[in-house]
């Protein structure tokens, strides 16, 4: 039996996620590099979607960019709107550049659908275990996170790539993916090999299946720590006694979600596990300062939050 096509497994990929949702509008961010133009041929072939190019400006010929992506997929009688934006600095320009283009894209479809292709997952995963940023960095990305898509994280990049062959699509090669100043191609170019050769194969799989192991737990502890912050909140505090014994995992996620409701942004492990130590290492201390103001306090056998400036 010969083995499917690649446009036949992109299609596939992309009917399996349609299947959990049922969105009024279906955006497709296309880029005009293979992975874009394949899901969004692939995702107009099982129902209505509108490609969304976005023009960043931030390279010379970026508007030819667009507008042969966009050709190409009007071509296929595809509706495809280049949208063009201004790209700030903060966070750095790989950071910039993504705040800026999924803001465009979030206000063209009840569902977008993002062109992360399995070995995006697995540079995720890397990076988020390199830079030490948390279990939730390592799960990587979901395969549907409304607004967001992403029915190719099953998918290897050289799928893509064959299937526009097959399809008679040329690709935009970004020159910022073969650009070693960036960590991510240095870890797609360089890293991921290197383990491929070490571990003999099978590096980006492996890394996307630990992300959706991954995740799987991080699910049931939010859900756990859902049920203890409904349980122990009282008119914005926290009752001491109801998370003196729960573990420190689930008492954090608590603690974090509590924070963020009560307005507190930006939060660090430092601070939370300050504010922890209000519960299990409780000895009378003052006050935890928090970004923006805020103040989380002990007292009574509860927890507060507030600004300096109002009551408790």
């Amino acid at each position: 039996m010969a083995a499917p096509s690649a446009s036949l497994i992109v299609r596939t990929a992309v009917k399996a996620l349609l299947q959990h949702t049922d969105p009024d509008r279906i955006a497709v961010g296309v880029s005009g590099g293979a992975d874009s133009l394949a899901l969004a041929v692939a995702a107009s072939t099982l129902t209505e979607v509108t490609a969304v190019i976005v023009d960043h400006g931030l390279q010379h010929n970026s508007a030819e960019v667009a507008e042969t992506a966009a050709e190409q997929l009007r071509q296929r009688d595809i509706k495809a709107k280049i949208v063009r934006i201004q790209v700030g600095t903060h966070g750095g320009p790989e950071a910039a550049a993504r705040k800026a283009r999924y803001e465009a894209l979030r206000h063209h479809g009840d569902l977008v659908l993002l062109g992360h292709t399995l070995d995006d997952q697995a540079e995720t995963v890397l990076l988020g275990l390199g830079r030490g940023s948390g279990p939730r960095s390592i799960a990587g990305m979901r395969a549907l996170d409304p607004p967001w898509g992403r029915p190719l994280l099953t998918v290897r990049r050289a799928t893509t790539v064959q299937a526009c062959r097959e399809l008679g699509l040329e690709p935009w090669r970004d020159p910022h993916n073969e650009d070693q100043r960036f960590t991510r191609v240095r870890l797609r170019h360089e890293v991921i090999p290197l383990m491929e050769e070490v571990l003999q194969g099978g590096v980006p799989g492996a890394l996307a299946r630990t992300a959706d192991q991954l995740r799987e737990d991080l699910d049931a502890l939010d859900a756990w720590s859902a049920r203890i912050l409904e349980s122990a909140e009282d008119k914005g505090t926290l009752q001491v006694a109801a998370l003196r014994d729960v573990p420190v995992a689930v008492r954090k996620r608590v603690l974090r979600s509590w924070l963020k409701d009560a307005g507190v942004a930006e939060l660090t492990a430092g601070h939370l596990r300050s504010v922890d130590a209000l519960v299990s290492e409780w000895r009378g201390q003052g006050p935890v300062w928090l970004p923006g103001g805020f103040a989380a306090r002990r007292g009574h056998g509860t927890l507060c939050v507030h600004k300096p400036d109002r009551e408790p």
